[in-house]
This record gives C-alpha cells, structure tokens and sequence, in this order.
C-alpha cells in the first residue's frame, strides 16, 4: 500500500467511526419504537390503523426524503439539532418501521399451542412473553434483524447529504482534496463490504450459540 493509499484509508477511518455510531445508535434507538408498533399492529382496530399509518409512510418513502424532512423541520419547531444527531433520528424512525415487521413475524411463528400450554400451566402474560415466546422469537427473529443492520449501514450512506462526515461523506472530500476518486470510493466500498461481513459474522456466532442453548 503506498502512501497515498495508505492516506486516504486514515482520512476515512474517522468517516468509518461515525458510520458505525450513527447505524447501530439508530438500531438501539428504533428498537423500542418497533415493539411498540408490533404490539399496537396486533392490537384493536385503531392502534392497528396508526400502526399501519407509520409504517405506510416510512417503508413508503425515500429515506434521502425522510433525512432532509428531519434536518429541516425540527428547527421550525424551535429543535436545534446537529447534523449528526439528526440523521441518527431519522434512521431510528425510519428502522422501527422495518423492525416492528421484524418483531411481529418473529412472535407470530411462536407455536399457539405452546403459549395456551403456559396458560394451562398458571403462567402470567409476562412470564409467558420473556419465558415462552421472547426466547423463540429472538432465535427466528435474528437473521432478519442482522438483515435490517446491515441494510442500515448502507441507507447510511446517504446521512452526507446533511453534511455528516461518515465514510461517504469523507470519500467525496478525499477525492476531491487528492484528485485520487477511485482510491477514495474503492476504499470506501471495502469499508461498506468489511462492516457488512463483520455484521454477518456476528450473526451467525449468535445464530449457533442460540441454537445451542435451546438443545441444552
């Protein structure tokens, strides 16, 4: 690797660190959101009709849209946000609504006859859930939420249009300080590639522990 290259690698791994911070912040962020939304979806007729307002809007637009409608809005409601922690919200927004789909397939594969058993058995609605059903529908659940993760961190990418400094954003100074483009996007891709199979990785580590857990 020569010096150049080598340069450009430490000017993004700053980019790299926000990249990181912003998707897995929005990931926690959204989290509570969508089983919110996955308990009102499964509830009466009218938290099922907001739940399914939020998620038409959400998974229904652009998510470029939604970052520049964040950035800009809140101001106008006296909310000064910094960039960074603008894009962190509006990804948590727009997470929670592919996350409650995650949570509500992944609780709706729970066999019926297991939760009427801990019924039968004295056991409480929340005995049942973190006993019963939390435990299967986390081992169901993961794949699709290491999915959502790593779709998060490539929807990232687009934070930089509001002037966040994640890899992208640090790619276009790179190339535009160096006149090195294709060292700087290269670089940049192999970032995007390495986060997504470290991400993979995790997954299936976890995938096996649950699995072996749930023979023991």
């Amino acid at each position: 690797m020569d010096r150049g290259l080598a340069g450009v690698w430490l000017a993004l791994f700053d980019g790299f660190a926000t990249t990181v911070i912003v998707s897995f912040s929005a990931l926690l962020l959204g989290a509570p959101l969508a089983i919110l939304l996955a308990a009102a979806s499964r509830g009466g007729r009218v938290t099922t009709r907001l739940a399914g307002l939020y998620l038409s809007f959400w998974r229904g637009t652009p998510i470029l849209v939604q970052l520049l409608i964040v950035f800009y809005l809140l101001p106008f409601f006296g909310l000064e946000l910094q960039p960074t922690l603008a894009a962190t919200l509006a990804l948590a927004l727009n997470t929670a609504a592919f996350q409650s789909e995650i949570y509500r397939a992944g609780l709706l594969a729970v066999p019926k006859g297991e939760i009427e058993a801990a019924s039968m058995l004295g056991l409480s609605a929340s005995q049942t859930f973190f006993r019963i059903e939390a435990p299967q529908a986390i081992r169901l659940m993961l794949p699709a939420l290491i999915g959502e993760m790593q779709a998060l961190v490539k929807n990232s990418s687009l934070v930089s249009v509001i002037a966040v400094t994640d890899i992208t954003r640090r790619a276009q100074q790179v190339a535009a300080s160096t006149f090195r483009p294709l060292e700087a996007y290269t670089s940049a891709l192999l970032l995007y590639v390495i986060i997504g199979a470290v991400l993979a990785c995790i997954g299936l580590l976890l995938e096996r522990h649950l699995s072996r857990e749930a023979k023991q």
